[in-house]
């Protein structure tokens, strides 16, 4: 169940972004790509700072369980994303270094 939620979440999320790319192609003086990492590396360094948080809070016996795993499984979530996009962009520099001129 929290999966679907994840997913739902994410789906929406890359609905926002695909609105934002188009209205921002239209202008010339929209974000750019640049503005888009810093936004996307800031919200993945909130959602791990929230997992942490939940998770100090728990151990204080002040929160509850079901919002600790929720918080502890997006971060985690996050963080797979974080090194999947940055084994990516690895890979695609290479992949062009490797290229002849």
């Amino acid at each position: 169940m929290a999966i679907a939620a994840v997913a739902s979440a994410a789906y929406q999320a890359a609905a926002k972004m695909g609105g934002a790319a188009a209205s921002s192609a239209a202008s010339p003086t929209g974000a750019g790509f640049g503005d888009f990492l810093t936004s996307a590396m800031k919200d993945a360094i909130g959602s791990m700072k929230g997992g942490e948080q939940a998770a100090a809070q728990q151990a204080a016996g002040k929160g509850d369980m079901v919002s600790v795993v929720n918080a502890v499984n997006q971060a985690e979530l996050t963080l797979d994303t974080v090194v999947a996009v940055r084994d990516k962009v690895i890979t695609a520099y290479q992949s062009i270094m490797q290229m002849p001129i």
